[in-house]
């Protein structure tokens, strides 16, 4: 241990004895160790932390999944059969997500609200962390009681321990708080509150053809495995399918693991950007062990006198690689600084759909990987050059003036550099795949225009707002009173707005009978939208008219469909007059007018749905008994003349006019729902460039320095060979053609590498190839104008060599 402490007091004071090159060195390897301790953080929170539930392996997800769906929400009485009928599962439980008003003191607030079983936390193995859970005859009977977030916990009650048994306003009813939920518990999405199910919708609780935002799950039996619940569920759902062929025809159970659930869409990202600093970190470790290759030459004459004394090999290697480690842990904890630094960058680019996201933070797991990573990159970056320093030549070395043979530490500097160039073009052909998805994905023509354009949410109480005239007339008056607010230049409310949710329903031809659902029925998105809708949204008419202010709950019901309909149910003819028949034929829809197809479900892989039409009807049009059921839950969208959020304050203030009680919630720009629709991959190349751009500058840095470095030994060569007659220019050309070689030989290895690697992020791309030629070729000719500009510096020194110096001094 006191040889150890020796080796590392001696270390310490080379560091500082050449703080030039301690200072380079430092900062190469921060940058390495930083970039994996920030995308590390964000790993360990989202894919390695275990789920905070008990026994997490054994919880799955089940979903429905058809023909034309590949995963739905189960309805209420599919799942009543799945927890009855099955033998694998020890607890099943459903949540669905709702919205509810947060009313009473205060602001009124719209709060995420989860109806539940009864034996919800149960089945997760979670305990609130004051009062209680709900009972079973909770989940029966009407009892208002609540659960509530530990976030909402502390920003509207103040922590308060005594609010468990005291009331709150939800639905415009008071509702007893029995508990608090900890803090880190959170279930998909966090949610601010959780009731008994039995608040559910009545119509969700006895149609099998509703699927209402519901996430089914279950704690599997001891022995019992995913693969023997699935096929049990199978059996299951056949015979479901038998007993209801008008509901059930081809719907099948799906069963997932919570985990893989929870963290699929993002898992792809946050590997590949885990591989990619990995790669940053290996250039990192390239270029400090040239630089220690380097220093080795320098002090060849100080081990040959430490060999010579009796010095083992072993005891030399040792000496070195316990510096190297001192001077990786160093600049692992300047690292450390600029992880900290770098989760501002995270924070703003991280997708919102990432889960766990606020919980991400330098924990002791991340401080243990950072240990772990400066100590093994001290070991990879020091090993080379220890065991080549620790076998000098002694005759040579100990001459006075001594070189010493440098042939092989060239070599070894020179495949170094090689594998700096190959990585960093790895790392720049994956960020110009992104760049180009990610401009590709900003030019989508969407069908309407989202510049100015706000949109938010409004979700009527069902005791305030119980029938149809007093909720339509809530809509008409705020309408009313948007059209006249100054800077609105057209407003509309709309059951589904695009990218934020949709309705999805099957739809007939007047004659054609409907026989179930599922199957090869004909699916569209159906928006119920008021008057001005198409105006606010900028949508064109291309055929027929839009809606009047003339419909009514009394006359002849009209829709308007997209071109995309309008083309696959009347190839050829004039769709203006034909008739369209919803709900299983019973509803029946003239069609008024065409408009543009826009990009309702994704803004992305729209063209790959499924589900290609769309059809308007306009929300006046609604019968009382289904008025409130059908616009319960309202989006309110505003073209404004300028700054969209500038309009906030207005429209609130005249929302409250109407109803004080009502609060706005989901107040986004248009602009900022596409944005979040492709966050993935504005996540992924943002990070991808940042490490790409870190990767070619240290690329650049080992090119410049191996350069460098021959210059210095060869200053002999090249100083008789001017004294001969050689032209500056053929020394420049000799310099360069060196560097050059080496940056062909890492381009050709990282152009195959990038053919075999860039296949991983094909998920992630949009309407690129992941061996998109032009991005390679691109790619490689900046990355070898990069390296020739690191080699001419050196080469440019070189033709300044004075020939009688040289040669009076070899």
């Amino acid at each position: 241990m006191e040889a150890l402490f020796n080796d590392l007091r001696f270390g310490i004071r080379m560091m500082v004895r050449s703080p030039g090159f301690s200072l380079v060195a430092l900062i190469t390897i921060a940058l390495g160790i930083g970039a994996n301790t920030a995308i590390f953080s964000v790993v360990n929170t989202v894919l390695l932390r275990p789920l905070p539930y008990e026994d997490p392996d054994s919880l799955v997800v089940l979903w429905e999944k058809q023909e034309q769906i590949d995963q739905e929400s189960p309805s209420l009485p599919d799942f009543i059969d799945w927890r009855e009928r099955n033998q694998s599962f020890e607890q099943m439980a459903i949540a669905r997500r709702d919205n509810v008003n947060l009313t009473g003191t205060g602001e009124p607030e719209r709060l995420l609200v989860r109806q539940v079983t009864a034996n919800f936390f149960a089945t997760l193995g979670v305990t609130p962390q004051i009062g209680r859970a709900f009972s079973a005859e909770e989940e029966q009977t009407r009892t208002p009681v609540v659960l509530i977030s530990d976030s909402l916990w502390k920003r509207r009650f103040g922590s308060d321990p005594s609010l468990v048994g005291k009331p709150v306003t939800l639905y415009d009813t008071s509702f007893t708080v029995v508990g608090v939920l900890p803090a880190a518990f959170q279930f998909y999405t966090p949610a601010d509150v959780f009731v008994p199910l039995s608040f559910m919708p009545d119509r969700l609780k006895e149609a099998r053809e509703e699927h209402g935002n519901i996430v089914a799950i279950g704690r599997l039996k001891p022995g019992v495995s995913k693969q023997q619940a699935q096929s049990e569920m199978d059996i299951i759902a056949a015979a479901l399918e038998q007993q209801y062929p008008k509901t059930n025809t081809t719907v099948r159970v799906w069963i997932n693991s919570i985990y893989i659930d929870m963290v699929g869409d993002v898992r792809p990202s946050l590997l590949v950007l885990l591989g990619a600093v990995g790669f940053v970190l290996l250039i990192a470790c390239a270029n400090v062990a040239n630089l220690l290759l380097a220093r080795a030459a320098a002090r060849q004459k100080e081990i040959a006198i430490r060999t010579a004394l009796g010095a083992s090999r072993m005891r030399v290697v040792r000496q070195l690689l316990t510096e190297s480690v001192a001077l990786a842990v160093a600049g692992g904890l300047l690292g450390l600084l600029l992880a900290l630094w770098g989760a501002d960058l995270l924070f703003a680019v991280i997708p919102n759909n990432v889960p766990w996201v606020t919980e991400i933070a330098l924990d002791r797991n991340v401080f243990a990987f950072t240990l772990a990573a400066s100590v093994l990159t001290g070991l990879v970056f020091g090993l080379a050059p220890a065991l080549q320093a620790s076998n000098p030549d002694l005759n040579e070395a100990l001459k006075e003036g001594g070189r010493g043979s440098t042939a092989g530490r060239q070599r070894a500097r020179s495949v170094l550099v090689v594998s700096e160039v190959a990585l960093a073009l790895v790392l720049l052909i994956g960020a110009g795949l992104m760049l180009t998805t990610f401009s590709r994905l900003q030019r989508i023509d969407g069908g309407f225009n989202p510049r100015n354009l706000l949109t938010m949410m409004l979700s009527l109480s069902p005791i305030k707002y119980s029938d149809g005239p007093k909720a339509r007339a809530f809509f008409k008056q705020v309408e009313q009173r948007m059209a006249q607010l100054p800077g609105a230049e057209a407003a509309a409310f709309t059951t589904a707005v695009p990218l934020g949710n949709a309705t999805v329903t099957a739809v007939l031809l007047e004659g054609e009978a409907f026989t179930s659902y599922g199957g090869d029925q004909r699916l569209t998105v159906q928006s119920a939208v008021g008057v001005d809708y198409f105006r606010a949204m900028n949508i064109p008419l291309l055929k027929g008219r839009l809606f009047s202010g003339q419909e009514t709950d009394k006359t002849p019901l009209v829709a308007v469909i997209d071109e995309n309909m309008s083309r696959e149910l009347f190839p050829g003819k004039d769709p203006i007059g034909q008739h369209l028949l919803l709900n299983e034929g019973q509803i029946r829809f003239e069609i008024i007018g065409v408009v543009s197809h826009i990009k309702h479900l994704s803004w992305q892989a729209d063209s790959q749905s499924r589900i290609q039409l769309q059809m308007y009807s306009n929300y006046n049009q609604i019968p009382d008994p289904f008025f409130v059921q059908v616009t319960r839950t309202m989006n309110l969208v505003v073209r404004t003349t300028s700054e969209p959020l500038g309009l906030v304050s207005a429209i609130r203030g005249q929302v409250a006019d109407v109803d004080k009680d009502q609060p706005i919630y989901n107040l986004k720009t248009m602009d900022d729902l596409i944005t979040g629709s492709i966050s993935q991959q504005r996540f992924a190349m943002t990070l991808l460039a940042v490490f790409a751009g870190v990767a070619m500058v240290l690329a650049a840095v080992g090119i410049y320095g191996v350069t460098s470095y021959s210059v210095t030994q060869r200053s002999h060569e090249i100083g008789i060979r001017m004294a001969l007659g050689a032209r500056r220019r053929d020394v420049l050309n000799l310099v360069v053609t060196q560097g050059f070689r080496l940056v062909i030989i890492g381009v050709a290895i990282g152009l195959a590498g990038s053919f075999a690697l860039t296949r991983v992020m094909a998920g992630l791309l949009f309407e690129v190839s992941a061996t998109d030629p032009l991005t390679f070729v691109v790619t490689s000719v900046i990355l070898v104008a990069v390296a020739l500009a690191a080699s001419f510096i050196p080469a440019f020194r070189a033709t300044k060599v004075d020939p009688m110096v040289a040669l009076r001094c070899a």
